[in-house]
Formats: structure tokens, C-alpha cells, sequence
């Protein structure tokens, strides 16, 4: 009787720590890292493209980067910072491309909430406004609002296609255009126009301010990168030569290689963090 009142109070205890242990992290951790790859490759235009396969072209580049340095200069620490970051390099380029487009929707999201007021002003049916984007908005989003009236023609359904129209999209501004779209479709409104006009005035201040501070930033971070870069580059010339090659390999030089690696990478991300212009978060994703 003593060992099953045990067992009672054993499982009852694992049973009260359970939210606190392995389900916590199954539950939270990764539905949190997913939809933000997601997110990043949807914006730089990759959407069909797994997370799976970013992952694989970025191990594959980082043993290229491995074997070129151990090529060139004969020194496992070398290769160790190549292998690093040749494989921190497909994301890196993933995100800059998904900044640039990004920046490029950005600019254009004006005339899209000035071209919906003028067809809803006109008498347009909020889907026909929006579904009319495919031929009068930017070059930029034409795509995106010609798969919203595809989808649209096919189901009929606002609600469903303004979803994948999101989705496609993956912007917070998108975000707010196409909900205040949605809750003026269920429940009406004559205020709408209002505010899409409202909310184009504070993208375009929104936008001007930030492409002054970016103007002004954009030296600052490219000393920056030259400072990171130009030691590595010393040290991979540095590694040619057989006396260096030798110091290198050693127990001493790997520390030293290591502790360079990891004091590169902490302060070019502080810099980043502290000269970085703060993005507006996808509310309604």
C-alpha cells in the first residue's frame, strides 16, 4: 500500500510539473521559429521554397567554404570560422533579399490604400477594389492581388481569399489594410475611406522619416562590415605561411581563432541591435 501511494504522489507531482517541462517546449518553441522562416522567405519571394532545403543549401555551402579555406590556408580553425560563415550565408541572403523587397512594398503602400479609396469612392464592391489592384496598383504587388482574384473567382469567398492575400503578402501593413477591409465587409461602415486615407498619410511620414535615418545609418554599417571582415582576411593571408599555419593548428591558435569568432560575432550583432530601426510586428498574422 506504501509503494502505491508512492507512485500516486510521484505521478501527481510529474503531472504538476508537465507544463513547465518537455511540453512546454513542444508547444511553444517551435510554432515561434517556424512561422518567422516562413514569414522571411515569403517576403524575399521564396515561398515555395522549404525551410528544410534553406538548411541543406546552407550546410552544403558552409563545407564548401570549409574545404576552400583548408585548400588555401592548411588550418582547422580557419576552416571551423569558414565552414561558419559560409553557412550563415544563404540566410543572410535570404534575409537581405527579404529586407529589399520589403523595403520596396513599403514604399508603394500609399498608392495601394490610394488607389483602394478611389475605387471604393467610385462604387466599387470591396472585392472588385481590391481584386481591380491586379491591373492599377504597383508592379511590385501586381502578383499578389492577381492570385487574390484568382482565388476570389474560384471560391467566392472575401474572408478566404483576403487570407491567402496575407499570406502571400506576409507585411503588417498589408496586415492592417486588408483587416480594416475585412471588418468594413462584416459589418459595414461609412468611415472606411477615412481612414485608408488616414492611414496613408502616416505610411508616407512613416516613410520619409525612416529614409532619412537609413540614409544617415548606411555609412556607419558599412565601416562597420569592413571591420568585422578585414581582420579574417588578414588571418586567412596570415595562414599561408607555414610558421603561422603551425601556430595556428595549435591548441593556443585554435583558442585564440575561437575567442576571435565568438567576440566578432557578439559585437556585430550589438551593433546591429542598437543602430536598428524598429519593425512593426505582424499583429493579425
Amino acid at each position: 500500500m506504501t509503494w502505491l501511494l508512492g507512485a500516486a504522489l510521484g505521478l501527481g507531482l510529474v503531472l504538476t510539473a508537465s507544463p513547465w517541462l518537455w511540453p512546454r517546449s513542444a508547444r511553444t518553441s517551435e510554432p515561434r521559429l517556424r512561422p518567422k522562416m516562413l514569414d522571411r522567405l515569403t517576403q524575399a519571394g521564396l515561398d515555395d521554397v522549404p525551410p528544410l532545403a534553406l538548411a541543406l543549401v546552407s550546410l552544403l555551402v558552409g563545407a564548401l567554404a570549409a574545404g576552400l579555406a583548408l585548400a588555401f590556408a592548411p588550418v582547422v580553425a580557419v576552416a571551423g570560422a569558414a565552414f561558419a560563415a559560409g553557412a550563415t550565408g544563404p540566410l543572410l541572403a535570404v534575409r537581405w533579399r527579404a529586407r529589399r523587397r520589403r523595403s520596396a512594398q513599403a514604399a508603394v503602400w500609399p498608392d495601394v490604400v490610394d488607389h483602394l479609396v478611389s475605387a471604393v469612392r467610385s462604387g466599387l464592391a470591396l472585392p472588385d477594389a481590391v481584386a481591380q489592384l491586379e491591373h492599377t496598383g504597383p508592379d511590385v504587388t501586381r502578383s499578389a492581388f492577381a492570385a487574390y482574384a484568382a482565388d476570389h473567382r474560384a471560391t467566392g469567398s472575401f474572408g478566404y481569399a483576403l487570407d491567402r492575400l496575407k499570406a502571400r503578402l506576409a507585411d503588417p501593413v498589408a496586415d492592417r489594410i486588408i483587416e480594416t477591409l475585412r471588418m468594413a465587409r462584416e459589418v459595414g461602415g461609412t468611415e472606411m475611406t477615412t481612414v485608408l486615407r488616414e492611414l496613408a498619410a502616416y505610411l508616407r511620414i512613416d516613410l520619409a522619416t525612416r529614409g532619412e535615418l537609413e540614409a544617415r545609418q548606411t555609412w556607419i554599417v558599412s565601416a562597420a562590415r569592413l571591420g568585422v571582415v578585414a581582420p579574417w582576411i588578414v588571418l586567412l593571408l596570415l595562414s599561408t605561411r607555414p610558421e603561422a599555419a603551425q601556430a595556428y593548428t595549435s591548441s593556443g591558435g585554435f583558442a585564440l581563432v575561437a575567442g576571435g569568432a565568438a567576440v566578432t560575432w557578439i559585437a556585430y550583432r550589438v551593433m546591429l541591435r542598437i543602430g536598428a530601426l524598429p519593425t512593426e510586428a505582424r499583429w493579425f498574422a
